[in-house]
């Protein structure tokens, strides 16, 4: 098909392209696999606008896996569960508490330090949620807080998994979108570790109104000298993974196989990890990746589609129509984000949402990577609020405590996140920092 019959295309769209708009829609709704419904979706598309021929549907599946950076996925989820099974991540959760436990609320305050910790690690929410969930929850119900309450802790400081730095989301919109990975995580990390303290914050407020946490320890210098010599192993591999790619030295998926390396090399030397553990790490991360890249491979011939439709200049005039006013427009990309966020994880919601809303954003002359940052960190909202609710389900699995139950409780923590939300997206100094002019 020639570009002149691709451009008639793209200029009626009919009842066709919404009819499969609307299946791609109901599957989603009903419950189906993610990568299902939009490979469907995405192939009824090609036949309702005939804009692509099929056969490039097939190539575009392969294409769009075919990235270096992709590499870094498996081996970021690699390096969080051998940091688990080689109990690293108990001396990590150790440090957060010598280092927070001294003040008011200072299990919960170490238990989001924990998380951060973890994050810099594994770039990935789930498995932060539930690592420091088993070494937490039990402690924090001990120390006064209801069930409900310490699971939305622990859910709520997960978040941090795709915040902050190295995270699997800034691969893929850096994939998505072009731009340096290692440019995106230096960009996120004030953003990320703001979202971290305002989870502090708010625990810290929720429990001077119900007085969940009694009781506290003193801060002593000597143990947190003590906690830092034994998480000295521990603290090396995000050393590794952030200061070689901030330094240069590495690219984000090399520092992701070094960090594989080290945390393996440390737990055969001290003998938490042995040969037998290997098949078991690599089928854990092999299931995590079998749901992240298909979604990936199908959704990006869905993008392509909508670029030829020029489906996203189409919606900036519709959004410019709405409102000429940079501020609301940027709070309603946010509102939208917000609610993609409920009924998506963050993986669909970057390959689907990119896209369409970069131009928007570049209309208010905003630079791609601060619509970056602001797009991650308010879909990291979304693993935090039902329906999908990632890191609930995660904490509700592990606990037996319902998901509407932990939701209540979750509400403050997703205010204090809008929060920081709301700063990122009028102060880009926040994330531009760093990033050269």
């Amino acid at each position: 098909m020639d570009f002149m019959l691709m451009q008639e295309a793209a200029m009626t769209l009919g009842i066709e392209f919404y009819a499969a708009l609307a299946l791609l829609g109901v599957l989603i709704l009903i419950g189906t696999p993610i990568w299902v419904s939009l490979g469907l979706g995405t192939l009824a598309m090609v036949y309702a606008t005939g804009v692509i021929p099929v056969s490039m549907v097939g190539e575009g599946l392969f294409e769009g896996i075919d990235h270096f950076a992709l590499i870094a996925v498996p081996l970021f989820i690699l390096t969080g569960d051998a940091l688990v099974r080689s109990g690293l991540s108990d001396k990590l959760l150790d440090l957060a508490e010598a280092t927070a436990g001294g003040v008011r609320t200072g299990l919960g305050c170490s238990t989001t330090l924990g998380c951060g910790f973890f994050a810099c690690i594994s770039g990935s929410d789930a498995a932060g949620a539930a690592a420091v969930g088993r070494m937490t929850i039990n402690r924090l119900v001990e120390r006064g807080y209801p069930l409900p309450a310490a699971a939305a802790l622990v859910a709520s400081g997960a978040c941090t998994g795709i915040l902050i730095p190295p995270s699997i989301a800034y691969i893929i919109i850096g994939l998505v979108l072009g731009i340096s990975v290692s440019t995106l995580f230096l960009a996120a990390l004030i953003p990320g570790i703001m979202i971290m303290f305002s989870v502090m914050v708010t625990n810290v407020i929720l429990n001077r109104v119900h007085g969940f946490e009694q009781g506290r320890s003193s801060f002593s210098f000597r143990r947190w000298l003590q906690a830092v010599w034994a998480a000295r192993w521990a603290l090396g591999v995000p050393g590794v993974i952030l200061g070689g790619i901030y330094s240069g030295v590495f690219t984000p998926t090399e520092s992701a196989a070094a960090a594989v390396t080290i945390t393996m090399l440390i737990g055969f030397h001290q003998k938490r990890l042995s040969f037998a553990d290997i098949p078991k790490m690599l089928e854990s991360s092999a299931k995590v990746c079998g749901i992240i890249v298909p979604i990936i491979a199908v959704s990006l011939p869905l993008a392509q589609i909508m670029a030829v439709l020029d489906i996203p200049q189409s919606f900036v005039q519709t959004i410019s129509g709405i409102s000429s006013d940079p501020t609301m427009i940027i709070l309603m990309m946010i509102g939208l984000l917000l609610i993609t966020g409920l009924f998506m994880e963050t993986t669909p919601s970057i390959l689907i949402m990119s896209p369409l809303l970069l131009p928007l954003a570049q209309s208010l002359g905003m630079s791609e990577i601060h619509f970056s940052i602001i797009m991650v960190t308010t879909l990291g909202i979304g693993f935090i609020t039902p329906p999908f609710g990632l890191n609930l389900f995660v904490l509700s699995g592990l606990t037996g405590c319902s998901v509407m139950a932990m939701s209540r409780y979750a509400i403050p923590y997703v205010l204090g996140m809008l929060v920081v939300v709301l700063l990122v997206a009028f102060i880009p100094q926040l994330s531009m920092w760093g990033i050269p002019g």
